[in-house]
């Protein structure tokens, strides 16, 4: 019996298909040449001082549908940087997450801070694109991948000038993203199998990421006891999308977060 994440992953391969038809990789490969060198994410994200905020463009999920009305995604990734995000993650899978690579297009032209290319990759030519699009972060999930795939889409991304957050849910998950080197671990309270969130995944998972490796908790954050409560865990990073999109105020409501973890954003640094 295929599990959500099979089906996601299906439509995932059919819309590269039709991508690469459009764009083989030669010509992808020539574009990237043209691109300014990638931004350091991994530096971004290691900064001392609090927890970080990965402020997500996010306008649906599989499990809730349509999460917001985002007309201008370059406004959102503004407010987001205003607000202290260190930075901004944009979906780019449609069919479930109504997202696109001009999402992401939009983003990087509006902001000077890192960008990730959250999607579902499982072949190099997503990387390729990634870098293409001005992304500076590419998401790899080990649900996703076998061990020697994640090792080489994480090699090729690194040499593309990019980071990895690599991304676990349980403890096996977690001990090969470790075994393939990543530099930036991120626990997701989110089975993407079964769409289940349990905030006590990342509580249990975080303690077990090394010192000199960022930990990232991802999904379930509905607020600042939630940021708190992963801080409390270790977590250096939180990746925060529908708790943003969904209020009123996205610049305040990032400052709330991160003020939740011990960071402080001076609204001159950040306007």
């Amino acid at each position: 019996m295929s599990t959500v994440l099979d089906q996601i992953i299906r439509g995932v391969r059919e819309d590269l298909s039709a991508r690469r038809s459009a764009l083989p990789l030669e010509q992808l490969r020539d574009l990237v040449a043209t691109k300014p060198a990638g931004l350091d994410a991994l530096a971004a994200l290691s900064a001392p001082g609090g927890v970080h905020l990965i402020a997500e463009v996010k306008r649906a999920s599989p499990s809730k549908g349509a999460l917001a009305d985002i007309p201008d995604p370059a406004v959102l990734a503004a407010e987001y940087a205003a607000g202290g995000a260190s930075v901004i993650s944009v979906l780019t899978e449609q069919r479930r997450f109504g997202g696109s690579l001009a999402d992401l297009d939009a983003v990087r032209a509006a902001v000077t801070i890192p960008v990730l290319r959250k999607d579902f990759v499982v072949e190099p030519y997503q990387v390729w694109e990634a870098r293409a699009h001005g992304a500076d972060l590419v998401l790899l999930m080990a649900s996703a991948l076998q061990q020697g795939e994640l090792t080489e889409l994480l090699g090729l991304v690194e040499e593309l000038g990019m980071h990895a957050l690599l991304e676990a849910h349980d403890e096996d998950e977690l001990t090969r993203c470790l075994d393939a080197g990543g530099r930036i671990v991120g626990i997701n309270a989110r089975n993407l199998k079964t769409l289940e969130v349990d905030p006590s995944t990342v509580s249990r998972l975080l303690p077990s990421v090394p010192a000199g490796v960022v930990g990232v908790a991802e999904s379930g954050v509905t607020g600042p006891d939630s940021v708190r409560d992963y801080v409390g865990a270790g977590a250096r990073a939180v990746l925060v999308g529908e708790a943003l999109v969904t209020g009123a105020d996205p610049r305040s409501a990032a400052r709330e977060l991160l003020a939740a973890g011990g960071r402080r954003v001076d609204v001159e640094e950040s306007s």
